[in-house]
């Protein structure tokens, strides 16, 4: 029986499976090589350089996600010439836009002139819309690094507002690809992808067209695929930070699939939907809906006592009241017209087994199948 292969990372000898990237195997063992471009269940690019590892006998520096790891390999992830290579990568991603995370620190009147643009851009006088989310910030501030030592490069493209989920900041973003891979290669949808070439290349949907006139469906997951700030939720913006809001872990409602996702709660209100990574059946994606479809939740519209009508006009009253008024009116349309001339709706937003309570109702004690479902929001 042939020996399994082996590599060495960092001194520290692994077996692995063939197939499997350096990657691949150093997160399996826990050991940490950064990343910008690359997202799980897409084929690897090594399009950020950011993972570049170095391997003895090689002669550059090799990007960890696309590299097979081989027998016999020996690899150091943060040898000197790995860091300088990943310092001189963020810094030139840090000087292009509008990455005002405090790591433009040096002269003061430079980083306030900065600062200043940053603001009239977002049109908010508050630091990025995903600081203390951002992986780029996290780089920069492992390896202390800013953008101030090259020419800052401002972005030719304004930021897009007019669909109403997204918010699509181009100045923030550092063309890694994954919302490119999470449309492609994950959710399948091909609204996205590179165009463009050199210093203006941009991600553009068909046609280079906003993303509501486009075959964009909305389900979100270039959102929770991007690295930084180029992609946000326009309900989010600005508006909710993550030290501020509690994760729950539930099952969305919406249909039967049964797809896991995470609720970001903040003041008792769920402000932000995501998928729950590396669990099944959904993987981390979600729909529209369920990524979304949540703000009926905290509805002010929404009713919280029973509604009578008399008159022509509703008046409040209490539980029983009402659900009295409905037995009543209900036996009285089924002995005057038969069961068959009821019929009942059921709803998207309640879960499953509140619907499956409505169609037993409908069949044991309404004698009748006329019962429907609109499936939509």
């Amino acid at each position: 029986m042939d020996a399994q292969p082996s590599i060495t990372l960092n001194g520290n000898t692994f077996s692995f499976t063939p197939g499997e990237t350096i990657l691949e195997v150093a997160r399996r063992h826990d050991i940490d090589i950064p990343t910008l471009c690359h997202l799980k269940r897409a084929t690897p690019t090594g399009a950020c350089r950011i993972c570049m590892v170095e391997v003895e006998g090689a002669r550059t520096l090799l990007a960890a996600c696309a590299t097979p790891a081989a027998d016999n390999m020996v690899v150091h992830t943060e040898s000197p010439k790995v860091v300088d290579a990943r310092k001189a990568i963020l810094r030139l991603m840090l000087s292009s836009g509008n990455h005002n995370c405090a790591v433009r620190g040096g002269d003061d009147e430079d980083w306030t002139a900065f600062q200043l643009r940053v603001q009239k851009d977002d049109g908010s006088d508050a630091l990025c819309p995903v600081w203390g989310d951002c992986e780029l910030q996290n780089l920069a501030y492992r390896y202390q690094v800013s953008g101030e030592r090259f020419p800052a490069v401002e972005t030719p493209y304004p930021m897009e507002t007019v669909n109403p989920f997204i918010v699509r900041d181009f100045s923030r973003c550092i063309l890694c690809g994954r919302c490119v891979q999470a449309c492609n290669d994950v959710q399948v949808n091909h609204a996205i992808n590179f165009g463009y070439r050199g210093s203006v290349t941009k991600i553009v949907a068909s046609g280079d067209r906003p993303l509501k006139d486009s075959n964009c469906v909305f389900c979100g997951e270039c959102v929770q695929a991007c690295p930084v700030g180029a992609l946000v939720e326009k309900d989010v913006r600005y508006r909710h930070r993550p030290w501020e809001m509690k994760k729950v872990r539930t099952t969305c409602s919406y249909c039967g699939v049964g797809c896991q996702m995470i609720l970001h709660v903040k003041e008792n209100q769920v402000v932000k939907v995501t998928g729950a990574q590396d669990v099944p059946p959904n993987w981390g994606s979600l729909c529209v809906k369920g990524r979304f479809g949540f703000n009926f939740i905290a509805s002010p519209d929404r009713l919280k006592t029973p509604l009578v009508k008399e008159n022509g006009a509703f008046r409040e009253a209490t539980w029983e009241e009402a659900l009295d008024k409905v037995t009543e009116k209900l036996q009285e349309i089924k002995d005057r017209h038969g069961s068959d001339s009821i019929g009942v709706l059921a709803s998207a937003r309640t879960t499953n087994e509140e619907n499956y309570l409505a169609q037993k109702f409908t069949r044991a004690v309404l004698k009748t199948n006329n019962i429907d479902h609109c499936a939509r929001l």
